[in-house]
Parts: C-alpha cells; structure tokens; sequence
C-alpha cells in the first residue's frame, strides 16, 4: 500500500537540506552562532504543556529549520498528524488505527474529523478507565495487601515501571511495587522470596493472554502462589487483558481489557496502568492523562514552527539523515526518572527502526537512532567522557525538574548546577596545548526541563516522545506503529525450546547446533 503523501527525500528540500551544512560552515560552530545572534536562545527554546524546551545548542540555524519546516510540510505532515488524531487507520500493515490518544481524551470531547465510530470508543474507553480506577482505589485502600506485582513484558512492564518509580513521592505508603518481565526465572524468584501469598496481588498483562514469557512468569507466580497455601486466586489475580475466558480458566474473575488500536508501548494509559493507578491513585492517574492530553492538544493545534514535538523531530531527522549522528543519549538529572530511557528506547526503536517504507520499499536513508543513557549525575562518571572527548559526536538530551520533592536543598542545588555545566562544557570547551585536556566543544545537547515532576508534567513529557517519534516516522515515510521485527526470534525460539529438549540439530547452521549441544 502506497502512502499518498511524499517520503522526506522525495521533495525538494531534501536536496537542498543535503548542501546545506557544507554552505552553513560544517558543523555549524555554536559559538559563533550565540556571538552573532543575541536572540539564538528566545528563538529555539519554547514552552509547550508542563514542559520547557532549550534546543539552542543544537548544531542548527535558522536557516536549517526553514527547510526541515518546508520539507514537512512537503511531506503531508499536518494531514498525516490529523489523520492519526481522527481514528484513520494508519497502521496499514495491521489495517487499524493508532488510537492511543483517545485513552486520555476527556469524556464527550468530539474533535473536528473525528470518525464516526470514536463515539462510541470514548465512552467504551471512560466506563473501562471508571472500573479500573475503581479496582484501584481498592487495592489502595486494602490495609492487607502489602504487595503489587505486575507481571507483563515490553509495553506492558516499562512504561508502568517507569511511571511508578517516577512518581514515587505520590504513591500510597504501605506498599511495595515490582514489576516482573524477564523470562529469565531468578528475576521472579527474587520478588516471590520477598512477598506472602496473603499480602499480594498479582496483575497479570498481556493482551492476548498468550504472550510466552508473560504467561510463563505469570504460570509459575500462579503455582507458587497455590503451593504456598495461598486461597482465592480470584482476590490475588487480576489480568489485563482482552482474552477473558482464558483468563477464567485460570480462577481469574477480574479482567480489564483494551483495544486493538492500543500498541503495547503506547499502552500504559489504558488498563495496562492499573499498578500505576494504585500507586498514584484515580486523582493522580487522571491528572497523568490530563497532562498528557495537554500535550496532544498542542500538537494538534500549534503551527508546525511552534509544535515542540515536530521541533524536536525535524532535529532528529536533520541528525540522523544529514549530519550522520547514529544515536542519542538520554541523561535525566532526576533520580526518578532511572527507567525513562528503557522507555523511550522502547517508544522510538521499536516504532521507527524500520528499513523499508509504507510501501514494502527499501529505505535509502537511516531511519531510529540508537538511544541509550542512565541518569545523571552517574552518566557523568561512566560515559560523558566519551561525549566530552571521543571520536564520536553523540547529541545528548538533558531532562531536568526545577523543583525536588525532598529536603535536600544543596543536593538538588548541585544536581541543577551538574545538568547546566554539562551542557554547557560540551558546547563552549576547553582549548588547552596539552592534548589529554583539550575539549573539542562544539557538542550539541537538548535541554528538557519540568517545573516539578508530578503526574500531570510525566504525562505530558511521555506524550510529547511518542508525538516526535510519529513525526520523525511520517517523515521518513515509515510505519511507526508495528513491529514485525520482534516475531521472527519468537518464531525461532519455539522451535529451539523443542530442540533443546530433543537435541535434534538437524537442518540447523553449524553454530546453533554447536551452541545448543553446549547448552544440553
């Protein structure tokens, strides 16, 4: 199926964007651009909902960003956005939409070309959020159980995980969270040695209820659960998932469900959020979807010039397709946000690391940058020194919050002043005769920051990455919205876990069979 829109480099400007950094100085020195233009910062920085964004130390003009703008909307860019916002279905190779909006859309708001069927869906959408929310605030409020465990995988674990531990300083005292995913055994042995029957739930994610490793982890809390004396199997499981009648095969009465026009990384604002909505509880998990509906509101109706997440995406493309950078690191200064790049590596690898279009044709450009990252200021003692003095240019991107909720003032004082001078001593440098401490400077970075991290700015923040990637994705002229890449290693791992058994290595290239009889 062809798109009716252009691919990036099947308009004009690409050629153009192709000439441009050797006509604008390559790189463009960001010293010299802050010299001469005292208006660098007021120009690529802006305030979107709950988020302010520093993008003035970007090896960028604005003579670049005219014609990434041009080329957007060359490429169909504001169609292609409210096509995605109306319920089209533009996940073509699933024939479905990429609805995940509709998930923190206020009840009975009607947008204009909306599909006359999301009526219907947003009220499905509010009377599910309703019972789950009320689920919630039960477990929450139940003195006797001690311990959530979410068992799930992908979407279904790092976005709740990632939304819990950062939103710690709003969660229900009493009560511990952990979040199981691996099939790996000894990450859920771990968590069942540190849990009671009597004291736990277990949520149980998987959409179809057939996801191996889910069911697997899933499968083995269950009989753990029963061998430990454990009674009612319908007051410690909840699953969350479509599949209700396998769901009761199990002993499990307590189901929420979701659509599927809900991609499993987009998926933490559906039922699949229910850990985070007993850590929050319903005011805090509806102010998450308030703030991120903030975001979707934004993007829907700011000009491209002024729409934080195409700004933030026309960068991408500009560093991906014209200036060759391969990755992006992610170093949030909040010891909260520990797993926000696991998320967004999920969020945009998956989404974009595509190699053929929307019509089965081989790319000629990169698509997905590598991201990768942990928190600041660790990062600045394992990695930075290769962003400050490696051979490679890896754009950074800092996520600060400007308040703390702790009593610590010096700490966050230099946590602050840490996240500044890093972006900092990567742009100006350091010249020095001696080699070993000579900084090249000239190291573009993107600052990030919240006012305080509360639901409301985590919503945002999380709706403003999955907006950039789309972006980047309906530039590209990709799919964002499947992931046909994570079924063939599955396909294979069947087969293999009967081999493993069998030690049949018959048909299989020599170093599997040689691997597989070491593992017998």
């Amino acid at each position: 199926m062809a798109t009716a829109f252009p691919r990036c480099d099947e308009t004009p400007q690409w050629a153009q964007l192709r000439a441009h950094p050797a006509a604008q100085g390559c790189p463009l020195d960001l010293r010299s651009a802050f010299a001469e233009d005292a208006q660098r910062f007021a120009h690529f920085s802006q305030q979107a909902p709950l988020v302010f964004a520093d993008l003035s130390k970007n090896l960028w003009s604005r003579e670049t960003e005219a014609l990434l703008l041009d080329m957007a909307r060359a490429c169909g860019l504001a169609p292609q956005r409210d096509a995605l916002l109306a319920g089209q279905r533009i996940n073509h190779t699933e024939d479905r939409p990429a609805l995940h909006t509709l998930l923190r859309r206020p009840a009975g708001l009607h947008l204009p070309g909306d599909e006359p069927w999301l009526a219907q869906a947003l009220q499905e959408v509010h009377a599910t959020l309703r019972a789950m929310l009320d689920c919630a605030e039960a477990l929450r409020n139940n003195p006797a159980i001690t311990d959530v465990v979410n068992i799930g995988i992908g979407g279904s674990d790092l976005g709740p995980q990632m939304a819990v531990l950062a939103l710690e300083q709003f969660r229900v005292p009493g009560k511990r969270f952990h979040f199981v995913s691996n099939i790996d055994g000894h990450e859920l042995q771990r968590v069942l040695r540190a849990v009671r029957p009597e004291s736990t739930v277990f949520l149980v994610a998987s959409k179809t209820f057939t996801t191996p490793e889910t069911m697997t982890n899933a499968r083995s809390a269950l009989d753990w659960f029963v061998a430990q004396g454990g009674q009612d199997v319908a007051r410690h499981f909840v699953a969350l998932t479509s599949n209700v009648a396998a769901a009761r095969t199990w002993g499990i009465t307590t189901t929420f469900g979701f659509w599927d026009w809900v991609g499993g990384r987009y998926s933490l604002w559906s039922a699949i959020g229910l850990p985070i909505a007993i850590a929050i509880g319903a005011e805090g998990f509806r102010a998450l979807l308030a703030g991120a509906h903030a975001m979707d509101e934004h993007f829907r109706t700011a000009p491209l010039a002024a729409n934080l997440p195409v700004r933030l995406a026309l960068l991408d493309v500009w560093y991906r397709n014209f200036l060759g950078f391969t990755s992006r690191c992610i170093a949030p200064y909040h010891a909260g946000l520990r797993r926000l790049a696991a998320h967004w590596q999920q969020l945009e690898m998956e989404s974009n690391g595509k190699r053929v279009d929307q019509a089965g044709r081989a790319l000629p450009f990169a698509t997905s940058p590598v991201l990768w990252g942990e928190p600041g200021s660790n990062g600045q003692h394992a990695f930075f020194q290769m962003l400050h003095q490696g051979t490679d240019v890896l754009p950074l991107e800092i996520v600060a919050v400007r308040q703390a909720a702790h009593g610590l003032p010096d700490h966050h004082e230099m946590l602050l002043a840490n996240a500044l001078a890093q972006a900092q001593a990567l742009m100006v440098g350091r010249a020095c005769e001696d080699g070993h401490r000579h900084f090249p400077g000239n190291r573009p970075s993107t600052f990030l920051l919240l006012d305080a991290l509360t639901p409301a700015s985590l919503g945002a923040l999380i709706a403003l990455q999955e907006h950039r990637v789309f972006v980047s994705g309906s530039l590209w002229g990709i799919n964002s919205f499947d992931q046909w890449g994570v079924e063939l290693g599955k396909v294979l791992a069947s087969e293999l876990r009967q081999r493993l058994a069998s030690g049949d290595v018959a048909g299989l290239d020599a170093s599997t069979a040689g691997l597989l009889q070491r593992l017998r």
